[in-house]
């Protein structure tokens, strides 16, 4: 019987590969470890072997109290719904089955009707269920019969179970590669048949590497981040001809350089990713980092030199270099076939803030000269702050920084705002002059701006818009905002913007928006992934009269519509749906977590943003709070779904970064609370269990 992925009504199965001590099980668990599990443990235990009983309780260990462990057969326990089920893994429990038959000298198949019932009930598992099962060519396999068959058998169900599956993760040493959906598949035939080089080009290379053997093979940049992370985001192009990269790095694929009577082709020539950070940023050189002073005390970080002189290992491009050598380019002298898509960047799960520290920041509240609880919600920030950093007490913020994400919008065109687009280019030059209202607001709170032009529908100063992707986004209510190469290379560049200011220094981030129509694409998204109708979710953005709402909400109904195919991918509902800067901000709010930076979320389009990214990087949202809530009817909704509650409520519906700001001063009283007041102990004051009398 065979099967295709359902479709998309009901929720994620997920298929995380890797071979022996690979993380893939940590992984797995890091995907739902916020929520209620059933685990089922395919292994059995054997009494008289203590390694593989330690393997066993180190990771009962690791799983979550308020998960469910189940340890008996995997079709009996499937039988019976549970909203979450983590199944792991696949190889002891086809041992079990070939066991169970006496088949490992019987003919290939015996064990067909147990594979056969696993496949049909995966295939009909209305719930979300994530199975992690070993990768076979990645084991050492005795060359005997019985491994033989265990490996055709796991080999030829990983196959059928990836074909069922929503996405499908490949674990090495440590780093999760996302390998489905959308990723482009070349067999040995195809390759043969437009003849790499003459040579054997099915060949593949795991983390960001090449399929295909190459005589002669580029030249390669292997670029590093420091940034810890349990499981780093990786790039990982499915199919790149003529790359030579180190494998379980996560590598690097820089440049292009054609062997002698090669043929080749690139994913993205000239493009280096960060095998440690996920990101993908074009260029090959211009990296270390400048700053330019503009008026108001403005940064306008520029690129120079080389990409030796890279802060923190990010490469940064030269002007414009984003876009010019976006993932997607081919070499193009050659006339090969492209058979790659683009480079495409995967952001692991995301842990939380620290846990201990968060709870020694509650003990010190109970010491401190007021009654527990008297400060409200500045406690819950003070502890929030203190666990994000690490260390109790806190430590105010040295510097904050607000990175407007300028771009423009195809849907603008067709009377869904109050504003032309002319405007969005005109609003970034009064950031750069001071004299916006989030410059003013960010003075008091003490904080910086910088603005970066990422599809500005017309010219900005060069130091602006070396991320830029492109001139304004498609109109999404007839067509994608963006193309598969240009939302990659958009979730590049808001990545190393997070990245270029933490290496820099801040400890606090704020994305602010500036775009006429951003409205209408922030709402899509909220919409489509609250699945909730265009009427409730639409608001009046820059102050469109009744008919402007009715043209908006019109075009939000059609491009839900488009969207709705897509809705479980996050970076294809971004190419649909979204545009450029959106795209960027959620790459910049995934990175910025996985650095683990706190962030203050703006508005409707930021908060849209925020949605996407914690798809991108599951568990991102435990660092960032919100700052205000917008007096769109959609940032409420967003924010219910992000379970996050505004700091202040002003019905404030600039964008910019504003209303962030504006709380900003709320999250540095909170800190000083925490560090600076003094305890009981040491201002000599009673406290209430000092005035009980005795025995009460």
């Amino acid at each position: 019987m065979s099967h295709s992925a359902q479709s998309t009504d009901r929720p994620l199965r997920t298929l995380v590969l890797g071979g022996a001590r690979s993380g893939k099980s940590a992984f797995a668990e890091q995907l739902v470890v916020s929520e209620a599990v059933r685990y089922i443990a395919t292994a059995v235990p054997d009494p008289g072997d203590a390694d593989f009983a330690e393997r066993i309780a180190a990771h009962r260990v690791r799983r979550p109290e308020n998960w469910t462990v189940v340890e008996h057969e995997l079709l009996e326990a499937l039988a019976e719904l549970a909203s979450v089920t983590l199944v792991d893994d696949l190889g002891t429990w086809l041992t079990a089955r070939i066991d169970a038959r006496s088949a490992w000298e019987s003919p290939r198949g015996t064990v067909a009707p147990d594979v056969d019932a696993l496949v049909d009930i995966v295939a009909d598992y209305p719930e979300r269920l994530i199975i992690v099962s070993p990768e076979v060519g990645f084991g050492v396999i005795p060359a005997t019969h019985s491994g033989r068959l265990f490996r055709d058998e796991l080999g030829t169900l990983n196959q059928r179970l990836a074909q069922l599956c929503d996405e499908v993760y490949l674990v090495v040493a440590g780093h999760a590669i996302q390998v489905k959906p959308d990723r482009a598949i070349a067999s040995a035939a195809a390759l043969a048949t437009v003849g790499l080089g003459g040579t054997a080009a099915a060949q593949a290379v795991v983390g960001g590497a090449a399929v295909g053997t190459v005589a002669e093979p580029a030249a390669t940049q292997s670029v590093s981040n420091p940034a810890p992370t349990d499981f780093a985001a990786t790039a990982d192009p499915a199919v790149a001809q003529a790359a030579s990269s180190s494998v379980a790095a996560g590598v690097a694929v820089g440049g292009v350089a054609e062997g002698e009577g090669t043929t080749t082709g690139s994913v993205a020539a000239g493009v280096a990713v960060d095998g440690a950070a996920g990101v993908v940023v074009g260029g090959v050189a211009d990296a270390a980092a400048t700053t330019t002073r503009t008026a108001d005390g403005t940064d306008a970080d520029s690129a120079s030199g080389d990409a030796a002189g890279s802060t923190g290992g990010a490469v940064t491009a030269a002007a414009g270099s984003t876009a010019a050598r976006a993932a997607g380019q081919t070499a193009a002298a050659s006339g090969a076939a492209n058979l790659s898509k683009p480079a495409r960047i995967a952001f692991g799960p995301v842990n939380g803030p620290d846990p201990l520290v968060r709870a020694a920041a509650e003990a010190r509240q109970l010491q401190l000269t007021k009654p527990a609880g008297a400060l409200g919600r500045l406690e819950q920030l003070a502890n929030w702050v203190a666990a994000c950093q690490g260390v109790c007490p806190p430590k105010q913020f040295e510097r904050a920084r607000i990175v407007v994400f300028a771009g423009d919008h195809g849907v603008a065109r067709h009377g869904v705002s109050a504003y032309p687009s002319e405007v969005t280019a005109q609003m970034v030059a009064n950031f750069l002059n001071g004299g916006a209202a989030v410059n003013v607001l960010a003075r008091l709170a003490d904080a910086t701006v910088r603005v970066e032009d990422i599809a500005v529908d017309g010219d900005t100063a060069p130091e602006i818009s070396r991320h830029k992707v492109r001139r304004s986004s498609g109109s999404i209510d007839r067509e994608d905002a963006l193309t598969e190469a240009e939302v990659q290379t958009a979730l590049a560049a808001g990545a190393a913007i997070a990245d270029e200011e933490i290496d820099s220094g801040a400890d606090l981030l704020i994305a602010g928006d500036m775009g006429i129509g951003n409205t209408t694409p922030a709402t899509v998204l909220i919409a489509a992934l609250t699945d909730t109708e265009p009427v409730v979710a639409v608001g009046r953005g820059t102050g469109v009269d009744d008919a402007g709402w009715i043209r908006k909400t019109a075009a939000i109904r059609d491009a839900m519509w488009r969207a709705r195919p897509v809705i479980k991918d996050p970076v294809a509902l971004l190419r649909t749906a979204s545009g450029a800067d959106l795209a960027a901000m959620a790459g910049f709010l995934a990175r910025a977590a996985a650095r683990r930076t706190p962030v203050i979320l703006d508005g409707v389009v930021v908060t849209a943003a925020a949605l996407v990214a914690d798809q991108l990087a599951v568990g991102a949202r435990e660092w960032w709070i919100a700052g205000h809530r917008s007096s769109e009817p959609s940032h409420t909704i967003a924010l219910k779904r992000l379970e996050l509650e505004p700091l202040v409520e002003m019905n404030m519906r600039l964008g910019e970064g504003s209303g962030a700001v504006t709380a900003l001063p709320i999250l540095r009283a909170a800190i000083a609370t925490l560090s600076d007041m003094a305890t009981f102990a040491d201002a000599g004051v009673s406290t209430a269990d000092a005035t009980e009398p005795a025995g009460a």
